[in-house]
């Protein structure tokens, strides 16, 4: 697996290419956000280690136009850890929130959990032959095709979100609790924080009605989890 780090911090970005090489990880490495977007496009890396605060172009925009470009997983490290900074990232369509100074150990571990994650998409060796598309209401999601329609409407969904809308409408009209969500989305060992989960329904729920026009689609059952309304 290749991983592009981002860290205009020498030491940060010297350590992690031993550490991570070691690992077993093929490594590139970039000291501000233009030489990150030029890398990630010559190199199409399996896994993205952003550092929020960079020269000429910061991290949150880097992020953002990794996203739109594909589903290549992004974990975002930062020395800033306030619960603000942890949402912005997620919002922008990070994977994952990581925050300075952090054990390369727990690091590792949240890099693979994410990879694993990436490996079972639609189309991938573990994902195929997950089923037709499934329609609910005005919203259509093509396993397949990994497309989302809304009233005919395509909307670009990053891998965890349409992994949570995938579960949620295959369930249409059940209670999925946050634990189910967590372990089926993130994986059993995952060792981020829940409120990962509660951003992911907030963007969702943005983009498959951003006028709030309509009855709300995802609804919270407190103390369960979450349905996808019939």
């Amino acid at each position: 697996m290749r991983v592009l780090v981002v860290d205009d911090e020498p030491a940060y970005r010297d350590g992690l290419r031993v550490a991570l090489g070691a690992e077993g990880f093929a490594v590139d490495v970039a000291a501000d956000g233009e030489e990150a977007l030029a890398l990630f496009e010559s190199r199409s890396p399996d896994l993205v280690l952003l550092d929020v605060m960079l020269p000429r172009i910061s991290g949150i925009d880097v992020c953002r136009r990794i996203r739109a470009a594909d589903a290549t997983p992004v974990i975002m490290v930062s020395a800033r850890n306030s619960e603000i900074d942890t949402v912005v990232g997620l919002e922008i369509g990070a994977d994952d929130y990581v925050a300075k100074p952090y054990r390369v150990r727990e690091l590792v571990a949240r890099m693979r959990t994410v990879l694993r994650r990436a490996a079972a998409r639609p189309g991938g060796a573990a994902g195929a032959g997950a089923g037709d598309a499934l329609t609910v209401g005005d919203v259509t999601l093509d396993r397949d095709r990994y497309e989302v329609t809304v009233a005919g409407r395509k909307i670009n969904l990053p891998l965890k979100e349409f992994e949570v809308l995938a579960l949620l409408m295959e369930n249409a009209g059940r209670v999925v609790t946050r634990e189910t969500l967590i372990d089926r989305v993130w994986g059993f060992d995952y060792i981020g924080s829940t409120k990962t989960l509660d951003v992911h329904i907030k963007r969702l729920r943005s983009r498959i009605d951003p006028d709030r026009s309509k009855p709300e689609p995802i609804v919270t059952i407190r103390g369960l989890g979450y349905k996808y309304a019939v």
